[in-house]
């Protein structure tokens, strides 16, 4: 079966010799292959978060700035939206695509093996799920969560006594 996604991003199957971003026209050609699809970049960024985040050892995604306003937005209604694509960017052209992620690891792992890690899932995801060929994911670490660090932004709001 052929697969024609074509549009913001979208990859080429070597085995079939058709990009399955550009569709076909006419009667003759597939059902399948008739029109095309189009990637949004949202969608991109989408999928390579989630897929960095099921990573052992990533704390989460996104540089200080951009954890301390998402925690904000998300605590107003309706402005959680973009958790999913915080700390990522991504740029999608008609077959490829490349990945950008701002991360916080754990303390006590070794960023290099999280970060293939890391670099192996999203492109797993990515590539399946689209068709578009990854041409790169760029990690910066830009934190260590340590074990004694509260996950509630709440907490220093509180008080030292309670």
């Amino acid at each position: 079966m052929a697969d024609n996604i074509t549009g913001v991003g979208g990859g080429s199957r070597p085995d079939t010799g058709v990009s399955p971003l550009k569709g076909r026209t006419g009667a003759g050609a597939p059902a399948e292959t008739r029109g095309k699809t189009t990637i949004a970049d949202g969608v991109v960024a989408k999928i390579a978060g989630m897929a960095a985040r099921e990573v052992p050892g990533i704390h989460s995604l996104g540089a200080g700035m951009a954890r301390a306003f998402g925690a904000v937005r998300e605590r107003v209604p309706g402005g959680g939206s973009g958790a999913a694509t915080r700390g990522v960017k991504v740029e999608v052209g008609e077959r490829q695509a490349a990945v950008d992620l701002d991360v916080v690891v754990e303390y006590d792992v070794s960023i290099v093996d999280v970060a293939g890690e890391v670099r192996t899932n999203v492109i797993s995801a990515v590539e399946r799920m689209t068709g578009l060929e990854v041409v790169e994911v760029n990690i910066v670490v830009d934190d260590v969560h340590l074990p004694d660090d509260g996950d509630d932004e709440t907490d220093a709001d509180e008080g030292r006594v309670r």
